[in-house]
């Protein structure tokens, strides 16, 4: 299957959902799996309650590996980490719309560097606040849970999500753009089943759908469903 950030299914780990004391080794893993994007959290404290991955690592690993990096920036000042990540050399890079006070701006500054730019979305916020960026956004990130509170179990998919998901298509639609969707938190196979064929392009996979002690089991199992997808 050729590679392409839209209409691909594509499944992409997170990295802080991975063995964190032993991510080359998963990583690898992924690779052999047939994995092609990894997504990889950046939290800078302040924003979420969180603090998972430090940008050296991952800066040693874009030294260790081919696949493609998907960045989800938490951060409440982004200059600062969006700068090192496009030194790093991430091939997509996306902050939260409600951070960022320059967000076209940040858009253009992104995607001047050749890299593909977009932004998040908590739940709460409306899938309207796109309206005049959107043609800007190579990719948007719906946060189906709070951002950084992966942690608390009792946090579960927001109850809109299904119309959010539907809305944000159909503006995307309606524009004739090229962005692609993505969804993050609590993902599961079912998602993938509901939204896999022509409602969202990439799919943030955690510990709900890919198991840190059989991935290639488990990722396995998700090559197959995005193959029987998109055969249907």
């Amino acid at each position: 299957m050729t590679f392409s950030w839209r209409n691909s299914c594509l499944v992409a780990p997170s990295l802080i959902c991975l063995d964190l004391c032993n991510l080359e080794t998963q990583v690898r893993a992924c690779e052999a799996a047939g994995i092609e994007v990894l997504h990889v959290d950046i939290i800078d404290g302040h924003f979420s309650p969180s603090l998972p991955l430090g940008l050296e690592t991952v800066r040693r690993l874009r030294q260790l590996t081919k696949l493609k990096f998907d960045v989800h920036l938490m951060a409440t000042d982004n200059d600062y980490f969006v700068d090192e990540l496009m030194d790093i050399g991430v091939e997509q890079l996306i902050f939260h719309l409600e951070s960022e006070r320059h967000v076209d701006n940040q858009l253009n500054r992104i995607r001047a560097k050749g890299v593909r730019a977009g932004v998040a979305l908590k739940p709460a916020t409306p899938v309207s606040m796109l309206d005049c960026v959107i043609e800007k956004c190579d990719a948007v990130l719906l946060m189906l849970i709070n951002p950084g509170y992966a942690w608390n179990k009792g946090e579960k998919q927001a109850a809109f999500a299904d119309r959010k998901i539907r809305e944000l298509r159909g503006l995307i639609d309606a524009r004739g753009c090229d962005t692609a969707i993505s969804i993050d938190g609590r993902v599961s196979t079912q998602n993938i089943r509901d939204y896999g064929s022509g409602l969202v392009d990439i799919f943030v996979g955690g510990t709900t759908c890919i198991s840190r002690d059989d991935i290639a089991g488990s990722v396995g199992k998700l090559n197959d469903l995005r193959k029987t997808l998109s055969a249907a």
